[in-house]
């Protein structure tokens, strides 16, 4: 009997941390990260800001859980956006419609490098799974004959996402860079071309 408590309580808190997760994730897609915004999460999960942080180590750790939930809610699509290279452009789409959370990867991703950085191990397995991904992808294709194969499909893996990233960095400076545009066209450029041409 004793032991069905903790249960309960654990439960509870698992449910109230992931209710914080979401809370966050929709309102940092619009209304950004930094200010009022955790203000803002807390009013509408009904508790005190500083009791926000009684699920969480500290504002890090929420902001990584954050940018996992936003790759879940992004994967939870993926069949029917498509997949590997043809998800990107639909993926840049979708993180034009959100600004906070785009941003919020941007800083993240900038200031997680040092190892000893919270972030750090979520952007070492991000990258390492999306080279990978993308890479089976791309290699599928290179055998298929759809995609060029004089480059390693790692190699490309790694100068699309390069290039997303690149292309999204731009997008925070100047909204009038098309990122689903500039994608499209780059997966164009590395699909194979047709015969006799």
């Amino acid at each position: 009997m004793p032991t069905s408590k903790p249960r309960g309580q654990y439960a509870k808190g698992a449910e109230r941390r992931e209710q914080i997760i979401q809370t966050a994730t929709d309102v940092f897609a619009t209304e950004g990260f930094e200010g009022a915004a955790l203000k803002r999460v807390a009013e509408l999960v009904g508790v005190k800001e500083a009791t926000l942080f009684h699920y969480f180590r500290g504002k890090q750790e929420l902001l990584t859980a954050v940018l996992s939930e936003r790759d879940r809610r992004v994967l939870s699509t993926a069949d029917a956006a498509g997949t590997g290279l043809r998800l990107l452009a639909p993926v840049a789409e979708r993180n034009r419609k959100e600004p906070g959370l785009t941003t919020l990867y941007a800083v993240a991703s900038a200031t997680a490098s040092d190892p000893g950085h919270d972030s750090h191990p979520y952007f070492v397995d991000r990258y390492a799974m999306l080279v990978a991904e993308l890479g089976e992808d791309i290699q599928r294709r290179q055998e298929s004959g759809e995609v060029r194969n004089d480059v390693p499909a790692q190699a490309l893996a790694r100068l699309v996402i390069a290039a997303f990233d690149g292309l999204q960095l731009q997008w925070l400076y100047d909204k009038n860079v098309d990122m689903a545009g500039g994608l499209t066209q780059l997966i164009d450029i590395l699909m194979k071309p047709p015969s006799g041409k």
